[in-house]
């Protein structure tokens, strides 16, 4: 990967809060089905896209979570496994195609459109992320697979193509990939989150949103105190 890294956008999706699920303690609230935009535009401010919302901004959404982008890269994968998961299908803003995970890393800035965005966190299944997919066991298979996609900071306000490109503007090769910074959550479960060294680096990164940091201190006991 190198500074003239373009990913393609190939679809950008938004959605609103509505009932994702009825269960015995009530309906469950979520914006995670999202619709692929036909506008050729949308704006993007600090906080979401236009027409984008979350139901939850105690754990979705903020300016450290304002857009989930997820690398098309991963169907065939996901068909291997069992999960046939069509665009959208784990509630992504961004459907990407050039990089996955492992290429691409915490504080890496890009220009979409007229807007400016950074790489601040990955994307931590949750329990509706099941319930959207009907599939309970997909949660155990993303963090066994690093499969996460990522979450852009907003730098600069502005419009973005809702198809077309984003480009590398910087990177900072000292900062560890999402693929590593992912896995430093999951203390035994993932043969990067024991080694010392790596969670270190992860938590040196000075773009790494203070919620993910704060996660792994929690939840790694090697993060030190």
């Amino acid at each position: 990967m190198d500074g003239d890294l373009t990913l393609d956008v190939l679809e950008t999706r938004i959605g609103r809060p509505s009932e994702l699920a009825a269960t015995r303690n009530g309906p469950v609230i979520s914006a995670i089905a999202k619709a692929r935009c036909i506008a050729a535009a949308l704006a993007l401010d600090e906080i979401n896209l236009a027409g984008d919302d979350q139901a939850d901004r105690s754990v979705h959404g903020g300016p450290d979570k304002a857009v989930y982008c997820y690398p098309s890269e991963h169907a065939d994968a996901w068909r291997e496994d069992g999960f046939d998961l069509s665009a959208g299908s784990v509630g992504e803003n961004v459907v990407l195609r050039g990089a996955t995970e492992s290429e691409v890393r915490i504080g890496d800035i890009w220009r979409w459109g007229a807007a400016v965005v950074q790489i601040s966190q990955p994307r931590s299944p949750c329990f509706k992320l099941a319930l959207h997919t009907a599939r309970k066991e997909i949660s155990a298979v993303m963090i066994r697979r690093g499969r996460c996609g990522w979450y852009l900071r907003t730098v600069t306000p502005g419009e973005v193509d809702t198809t077309g490109a984003m480009e590398l503007l910087e990177r900072d090769e000292a900062n560890m990939t999402v693929y590593d910074t992912f896995a430093v959550l999951f203390a035994g479960q993932r043969p990067e989150a024991d080694d010392h060294s790596t969670v270190q680096s992860v938590l040196r990164s000075p773009a790494l949103s203070p919620e993910w940091n704060g996660y792994v201190r929690a939840r790694n006991p090697l993060a030190g105190p």
